[in-house]
């Protein structure tokens, strides 16, 4: 009689929702009214099976579009954004349901650790800031990112299966998105000037789309030697699919994502020489040392461009060469807020100015002979450097922990892989690892890991190494018990 009941009620709330959609399309023809059916299914799902919800969510992660309202001071992604909220929502439930549902050997991994010190001195760091309203929306912001991507995921990767199911689930919309940009692109000439028109709504800009496309590369490298032996049309539209991403990386034209495939590069090889816990440490030491050279007598004022001759190239080719030059408008840019940056951190090395505070404090301290012709800034963009980025906005703590949180995740990552003896799991931990890398290089000419997209490609492959780490263990375990079951 209940079931009846419910279903009575089910059947009237879906027929209520069809003809309300029906009737405001015919009185709107808006378009996007007709996803209302949708969303009812999609929530009469997540009272189902909240698990496969967040597979459809992870589908919907790259081909959501950010909106711009309320005079652009607030964003939203669609349809991505909402989905997170819900979930975000659902785990609240789930967490004072059962405040113990988190795993210990999740809760204890040193990873996890280290992101639960972050996201503390984020707390501190908005509760002194200087720019409160914005701080409390980019707190807010970072809460759900974690949730979804680093929380919420222990519990969905579990099998060999479901890492091939998120791997597919993220590949086939991205790949859409490439080849909508490609196709846009190649309708203006592959131009350099004309890269950002091409992005269309998909992407904030290119550098996000190369951010994006670029960490996920190294997945379908390392996908290839997974498929050997499978069909030849399987191996060979993953090897069309990786010239399709290639093509995507250099006609986006970022130089950052270059750079960060081949850092992943040094890194996949570090790891299988057991050298991969060096090569942080030895990438700071080059960081100070040339620091202790540019500081000093302030020999970074040599470095300053030419104001008349320092201008945005309409080629890629004309872009490098002045790069090394030192006459390309974005390079200097950054030097330029670099160096505001670092002088701004004097005033407030603790606590910083707070998330999403630097645009509004950073001018004075920037040193005018490295202005540049867009140095008015008024998309508002920031530091366009992680670190720096934590620095002045959360303090020398917050820049101390991201540099420890890089290094750890290379070491963990160093000691999954020649803990394994799965070939499957061997392949991904490298391969993940490898797009962490890619992310590491983008962030660090940029500050994106706080964007939807590559929170997404950050996060995720980060507690997926830690899910892995215990995995390795428990292979080890087992080998253990069948070597002394043979020996007995």
């Amino acid at each position: 009689m209940l079931a009846t009941i419910r279903n009575r009620w089910f059947d009237l709330a879906a027929f209520s929702v069809l003809f309300a959609t029906v009737v405001v399309f015919a009185f709107t023809g808006k378009y996007y009214v007709l996803v209302a059916p949708f969303v009812l299914l999609w929530f009469m799902l997540m009272g189902i099976n909240w698990k496969t919800a967040y597979w459809i969510f992870l589908f919907t992660i790259p081909p959501s579009i950010q909106y711009d309202f309320a005079g652009d001071t607030m964003t939203l992604s669609l349809p991505d954004q909402p989905m997170m909220w819900v979930f975000l929502f659902l785990f609240i439930l789930l967490w004072a349901r059962n405040p113990k549902s988190l795993p210990d050997w999740w809760s204890r991994d040193s990873i996890t650790l280290i992101v639960a010190l972050q996201f503390f001195w984020t707390l501190v760091a908005v509760a002194f800031s200087k720019m409160l309203f914005f701080s409390l929306k980019f707190l807010l912001a970072k809460t759900w990112l974690l949730v979804c991507f680093y929380i919420l995921p222990i519990w969905i990767f579990r099998e060999k299966k479901d890492f091939v199911r998120g791997f597919l689930l993220m590949l086939v919309p991205m790949l859409m998105t490439v080849i909508v940009i490609l196709i846009h692109h190649a309708m203006l000439g592959f131009r350099f000037d004309k890269v950002q028109k091409s992005m269309t709504l998909l992407y904030i800009n290119h550098v996000d789309y190369s951010t994006v496309i670029s960490m996920f590369f190294p997945l379908l490298i390392v996908a290839v030697p997974l498929t050997k032996g499978r069909n030849i049309f399987i191996r060979g539209a993953l090897l069309l699919i990786i010239l399709i991403f290639a093509a995507g990386i250099f006609f986006s034209y970022a130089r950052a994502a270059i750079v960060g495939i081949a850092f992943a590069a040094v890194i996949g090889i570090a790891m299988r020489m057991r050298l991969a816990a060096y090569v942080m440490p030895a990438f700071y030491a080059l960081i100070i040392l040339l620091m202790c050279y540019m500081v000093p007598n302030n020999k970074y004022l040599d470095f300053r461009p030419d104001y008349n001759h320092t201008f945005m190239h309409k080629n890629f080719t004309d872009h490098i060469i002045s790069t090394f030059q030192g006459k390309d408008m974005s390079s200097m840019e950054r030097l330029y807020r670099w160096v505001a940056a670092v002088r701004m951190s004097n005033d407030r090395p603790w606590t910083g100015y707070g998330p999403r505070a630097f645009y509004y404090f950073y001018k004075p301290y920037a040193v005018t002979s490295f202005r540049t012709y867009v140095s008015r800034n008024p998309e508002q963009s920031t530091t366009h450097n992680y670190f720096l980025y934590m620095l002045v906005e959360q303090g020398w703590p917050a820049m101390l922990l991201y540099a420890i949180f890089i290094a750890a995740i290379f070491s963990k990552a160093q000691k999954v892989y020649h803990r394994f003896k799965d070939r499957f799991y061997r392949h991904v931990t490298i391969g993940l690892a490898m797009a962490i890398a890619v992310g590491f290089i983008n962030n660090f000419f940029s500050e994106l890991i706080e964007t939807h997209k590559v929170a997404a490609l950050f996060y995720i492959p980060i507690v997926m190494l830690v899910i892995l780490d215990k995995k390795s263990k428990e292979e080890q375990e087992k080998l253990a018990i069948d070597k002394d079951a043979l020996i007995s």
